[in-house]
């Protein structure tokens, strides 16, 4: 299974924000942090804002900064949110499957049960299991350097 670029990017988004509780990040920060298109995190940070993991402050000085504690913060929850299915294979979805041998097939019962372990086991991380490491995703990230969040990576 592939997750979408969307929940990829929602998650560092979420993730960029955990390193640093209680403080405001613009898009462009965390644009030019994971080095993505400003333009695809728009939709992902209104989405976010919508669906209440974060909060935004427009105009001069504003930004965003999570809307709640970090253990507050279901990943399987963002992941279920932000991803348009979980169809693994074409017959996952009853109104556009072709295949012949659905009605029989019983591989079908090991994806959906695998589908379901794999959704499990996000539901058993918070975005604080996700930033535990915080000070070493802050040094790939470039964070707290210059108060810009540019600076040299320390090895």
């Amino acid at each position: 299974m592939q997750l979408t670029l969307y929940t990829d990017y929602s998650l560092r988004v979420l993730i960029y924000l955990g390193i640093r509780p209680g403080q405001q990040a613009t898009i462009t920060e965390i644009a030019d942090a994971y080095k993505i298109s400003r333009n695809h995190l728009v939709k992902v940070v209104h989405n976010l804002a919508n669906w209440g993991y974060i909060t935004t402050t427009r105009g001069r000085g504003g930004g965003m900064m999570l809307a709640h504690k970090p253990e507050d913060i279901c990943l399987g929850e963002v992941v279920r949110r932000t991803e348009p299915n979980f169809n693994m294979v074409e017959c996952f979805d009853k109104e556009t499957n072709t295949c012949p041998i659905s009605p029989c097939c019983i591989l079908i019962k090991g994806l959906k049960v695998a589908r379901k372990a794999f959704l499990d086991v996000l539901d058993s991380f918070t975005l604080a299991d996700a930033v535990k490491n915080g000070d070493e995703l802050s040094q790939y990230l470039y964070i707290g350097r210059n108060n810009t969040g540019i600076g040299t990576r320390i090895e």
